[in-house]
């Protein structure tokens, strides 16, 4: 059972904001309650934020696509341009937990999570996304990749909300892509998560992101691979090389799910995979947008 707290359901951000330093924001929920139940989470005095409509917003353009910290798996899923503007996003949408869990589930609470295995940090990695810290004094940017700090800790401040993030839309020499090795397709944790972004002009990779979940303290850039690809001409010793750069990068540990050796071994599988698949979905030559 959880134990006794206070719930405020305050209607506007402003509201809000002014609780913060006393309350712990409350999302989806779906990992806060969880942990509240299980005794890992000890709030007294929980802040709600499903009356802010503002949260929930999706806007894309052909250069930019901005959500509000509020915004759920589903809200991604029912986005008609998502799949295009960030399919990596997208398909991690697609494979995080049950239909419930997604309609609930917001992006800004699997950020903040902190967890290794969050679902859609390795695609907003991938898509070097940066996400906006709201207080009373105004917002500051930071940059996804900046962000974490450690196992389960980051940059933001107790008087603060992610409020929103951005990245701008891949064009259309970019391949984006992300895959979620799992024991099974839906409602489960992830045991490796990879997230690419390849550039191509011509036979060169001109711009590289490779992000990595359930293999690290915190989700992070594989960056000594990326640097391997940025500049090169791709070839399959070049992609071989990269994959086995960012499984050398790779901190696992053994849990229930699998050994560490595992999620070594399929960090370079899927590295490669990803990759290659990405490379050979882009033409020799594209116009530039």
């Amino acid at each position: 059972m959880l134990s006794e707290f206070d719930l405020e359901m305050p209607s506007d951000l402003q509201a809000s904001l002014s609780s913060l330093p006393y309350a712990t924001p409350l999302g989806g929920g779906t990992n806060l309650l969880v942990d509240l139940r299980a005794r890992r989470e000890k709030s007294k005095r929980l802040v709600w934020l499903g009356n802010i409509q503002a949260f929930r917003e999706i806007k894309i353009n052909a250069q930019q696509v901005s959500i509000g910290g509020g915004t759920t798996l589903s809200d991604i899923l029912h986005s008609p341009a998502m799949a295009e503007a960030a399919p990596s996003l997208f398909n991690a949408a697609r494979v995080f937990g049950g239909q419930m869990v997604r309609n609930r589930a917001t992006v800004a609470g699997n950020i903040c999570s902190g967890s290794p295995a969050a679902d859609t940090v390795p695609p907003l990695l991938s898509l070097d996304a940066t996400i906006c810290l709201t207080n009373a004094e105004g917002c500051r940017s930071v940059p996804l990749d900046q962000f974490y700090t450690g196992f389960k800790t980051n940059l933001r401040r107790q008087d603060e909300l992610i409020t929103g993030l951005s990245w701008l839309v891949p064009n259309s020499n970019t391949a984006n892509l992300f895959y979620k090795l799992a024991r099974r397709k839906g409602d489960a944790i992830s045991v490796v998560g990879v997230a690419v972004t390849v550039t191509r002009e011509g036979d060169r990779c001109t711009h590289a992101r490779i992000a990595l979940g359930s293999v690290g303290p915190t989700v992070f850039r594989a960056k000594d691979a990326e640097a391997i690809l940025a500049g090169g001409l791709l070839s399959e010793k070049l992609i071989n090389d990269a994959a086995q750069k960012a499984m050398e990068q790779s901190k696992p540990i053994d849990d229930l799910r699998a050994s560490a050796n595992y999620r070594r071994h399929s960090v370079r599988v899927l590295t490669r995979r990803l990759i290659t698949q990405a490379w050979h979905s882009l033409p020799e030559k594209t116009a530039h947008t």
